[in-house]
């Protein structure tokens, strides 16, 4: 029985596997290159020169947001004041008297009130008496402002459905609209850009 051979011809050589961690078929790009590809520099060259622009910058958009609050650009304002409904409610409470807008001057009336009572020599049962009286104001007068609050705003959600009728209110608007009507006129933000009696329509646009 005789061996049998087999021929050099008919050997097959293993094929290489690649190691792994073998190098990448191009080189990595130089610095330079990095730089050209995106054809802005990592480092800007004069740091100084970059911060000034970017502290312009800001001031910029600052001084639009600030002049916005006052003009009511809606381009600038702040993003919890945008939308056509938030102006809907800021015109609308801004078009009527409220009771619960004069509460902040009030409450503050009564704050002084309660200290200067706590430091005067009045006596321990008077000043008691008083103290007393001017807490239970104050919370009662605190308490009618969220119920007129509440009143209001189920009259102002109807007329914002019939406004905007595909419109979808924003989360906090109630919120908004409360935060607003208990803020003297004066000192509200952004300023009232309506007068007295000036209400905004509630007929749907076309």
């Amino acid at each position: 029985m005789s061996k049998r051979t087999t021929g050099s011809g008919d050997s097959t050589q293993p094929t290489p596997t690649p190691e792994r961690g073998q190098k990448k078929g191009r080189p990595t790009p130089t610095r330079r290159e990095a730089q050209a590809r995106h054809q802005r520099p990592l480092v800007p060259a004069d740091r100084k020169a970059a911060k000034r622009a970017a502290r312009e910058k800001r001031n910029e958009a600052y001084r639009r947001e600030q002049e916005a609050l006052l003009t009511g650009d809606e381009r600038y304002l702040p993003p919890t004041h945008r939308g056509k409904v938030r102006r809907f409610v800021r015109d609308w409470l801004d078009a009527r008297w409220s009771a619960s807008e004069f509460i902040v001057p009030v409450m503050l009336l009564f704050l002084v009130g309660i200290t200067a009572v706590a430091f005067a020599n009045l006596g321990e049962d008077l000043s008691r008496t008083i103290a007393l009286t001017l807490s239970i104001t104050f919370y009662s007068l605190f308490a009618l402002s969220i119920v007129e609050g509440i009143i209001v705003w189920r009259g102002l959600r109807r007329r914002i459905e019939q406004r905007y009728p595909d419109e979808d209110i924003p989360r906090g608007t109630w919120f908004y609209a409360y935060s607003r009507m208990v803020m003297a006129r004066r000192w509200r933000t952004p300023a009232p850009q309506v007068k007295r009696g000036e209400f905004p329509a509630t007929s749907p646009r076309r």
